[in-house]
């Protein structure tokens, strides 16, 4: 069985508490699947008031997280060389489906730095060897809500955690498509009936319309997603 160890340093641990005690996230933990272990920064601060941050230099506003703070910290962990460490950040590379799939099948062991204030100071980086990642062209006010969602889309990937493989592989960006229109009982809703073609029964006409509906809907909201999509599949479609 896949076993994923996850070490999160923040200065929020209480982020994660409520996350992690429900639904799938909970299932991983309870059985094994994912290791998660919370690791407060400000611990390793300095002085009395355990210290974390300072002003950037060469003027500017907000404050940096100090680079002796948070690689005590990072050095305070336990690593082997498949040890990945990743740092969230705005200006990172985008976190996508293809990452998540590659970190749910080779990851071993994560080490997640949220940062917070305006930023990290780069010889944390430099000296960690980290990979930043962003999850969007916005800014949040920390990096745990970025954090949880990257460890979301990794674990409920690794077999066993989501329950039903299948319910993954066609789902939006892996091919990449945002995914087609949904629908359950009731066969009319408050006048709007579901596509006649999903209540037919053949399979073959269902997927062609799932299909031609997610390209719609990709043309609609994600049009970029569209020149990503690999020559062979426009070949097949013809």
């Amino acid at each position: 069985m896949k076993h994923l160890k996850i070490d999160i340093l923040t200065l929020f641990p209480e982020f994660f508490e409520s996350p992690f005690s429900v639904s799938m996230m909970k299932r991983a933990l309870d059985n094994g699947t994912l290791e998660l272990n919370l690791h407060q920064i400000r611990e390793f601060g300095l002085g009395n008031r355990r210290q974390v941050d300072d002003s950037p230099y060469g003027g500017g506003a907000g404050l940096i997280m100090k680079p002796e703070v948070i690689t005590a910290a990072w050095e305070a962990l336990p690593k082997t060389e498949k040890t990945i460490t990743i740092v969230m950040s705005p200006r990172g590379k985008l976190f996508n489906q293809k990452m998540a799939v590659e970190f749910s099948e080779t990851a071993e062991h994560l080490i997640i730095v949220c940062g917070h204030y305006e930023g990290i100071d780069q010889r944390f980086i430099d000296i960690s060897g980290a990979i930043e990642l962003s999850v969007g062209d916005y800014v949040l006010t920390g990096g745990e809500p970025a954090a949880l969602s990257v460890i979301d889309a990794i674990t409920r990937l690794i077999p066993g955690v989501l329950g039903n493989e299948e319910s993954f592989k066609n789902e939006s960006f892996s091919l990449p498509l945002l995914e087609h229109d949904q629908y359950t009982m009731p066969r009319v809703f408050r006048g709007l009936a579901i596509p006649k073609v999903l209540t037919g029964g053949n399979h073959a006409k269902i997927e062609a319309w799932r299909l031609r509906n997610a390209l719609a809907k990709t043309a609609e909201n994600r049009p970029d997603l569209l020149s990503k999509i690999p020559p062979e599949f426009w070949e097949e479609m013809k």
